[in-house]
């Protein structure tokens, strides 16, 4: 996939190529990490089929998702048939199970054959005590699960639930236990949007201290302030090369972080590479949105029906300027 910058359809200010600014970015191409067939399901009123989840994932595999969270299997028995006729389908991209620190749950991705999965796991201490176990019992359990999971050669990245709420110390001990355990990557989770751009950046960095460079660290936020794009900004300055996140910015409460929109940001302002097809973004988000049944802001960055239309204003005398009254055309997004 080409994940070079078309310049001549790009027209943002000069001063996002300051050095100061430009140096805090990898040149490393970022990728993306799709989980609307779990966490953006969890979205009010959206319920898809095992058959609407295999067409999406066929169209996530087209956008050029790196991975896709296929589902939590444990859960619902719909998730382990979407997940077996995502298997058959014979997509590029990578199939990944999602799993609490619960035994019964990684024996069902051992059942399905998959061998990559998230496995969660609460971290600060509201979460711990809504769910009635202290920290020493969590610790036992992502011990335990990772090292099950790594026994019947699963791929495993450890997800912090709250992480962001987590006081830094324990949250260091968690992450070295699933890296001890047989983790191979470490997931930094804003589970309620609790976080802005700079705070994630630091815990991202913090992170990348604790596990070291050779240890990939993912962001997965939420965009419950509307900060989720700036904040996986920020993760990538801070060192993350994985984003996760959805297709539309689904998701319960305020939505997840939108990853076509992060990709879009860190093409075009930063000129960071991504692996992701922006021609085939408005397509995909038209899909996922019928499959959910649900409509979106006629203004909506990227995918909103109105980005390209003018009817009057000040500019009506630049329509035919495109750069005069736009970031970038609508040629990059294939509109």
């Amino acid at each position: 996939m080409n994940t070079s910058i078309p310049k001549q359809q790009v027209w943002v200010s000069e001063l996002n190529a300051r050095p100061e600014i430009r140096s805090a970015f990898p040149t490393a191409p970022v990728r993306f990490y799709d989980t609307t067939l779990r966490d953006g399901e969890q979205t009010v009123g959206v319920v898809l089929s095992p058959q609407q989840k295999l067409e999406i994932a066929r169209q996530l595999d087209l956008l050029g998702v790196s991975r896709i969270e296929a589902g939590f299997p444990r859960v619902s028995a719909e998730d382990a048939e979407a997940i077996q006729l995502m298997q058959a389908a014979g997509l590029k991209a990578e199939l990944w199970g999602f799993s609490r620190a619960v035994k019964a749950d990684i024996e069902e991705l051992v059942r399905l054959g998959l061998r990559a999965a998230v496995i969660e796991a609460p971290t600060s201490d509201i979460k711990l005590k809504a769910y009635g176990i202290s920290r020493e019992e969590v610790l036992r359990r992502i011990s335990e699960a990772v090292s099950a999971a790594r026994q019947n050669a699963i791929t495993v990245a450890f997800f912090a639930v709250d992480g962001t709420r987590t006081e830094l110390e324990f949250l260091r001990q968690v992450y070295t236990t699933a890296l001890e355990a047989g983790a191979a990557e470490i997931v930094v989770v804003d589970t309620i949007g609790a976080c802005g751009p700079e705070a994630v950046e630091y815990l991202v960095c913090q992170t990348r201290e604790w596990v070291g460079k050779q240890v990939p660290v993912h962001f997965h936020g939420h965009n419950d302030f509307g900060m989720a794009t700036a904040c996986a900004v920020a993760a990538v300055r801070g060192g993350a090369s994985w984003i996760q996140g959805t297709i539309n910015g689904m998701g319960e409460r305020a939505g997840n972080a939108d990853i076509c929109e992060i990709a879009l940001a860190l093409r075009c302002l930063y000129e960071v590479p991504v692996v992701l097809d922006l021609t085939k973004v408005r397509g995909v988000s038209d899909v996922v949105r019928k499959a959910g049944g649900y409509t979106l802001e006629a203004w909506k960055p990227l995918v909103g029906e109105n980005l390209f239309m003018r009817e009057s204003g000040a500019v009506a005398s630049q329509f035919h300027i495109p750069e005069a009254i736009e970031p970038y055309s609508s040629e990059l997004v294939a509109d």
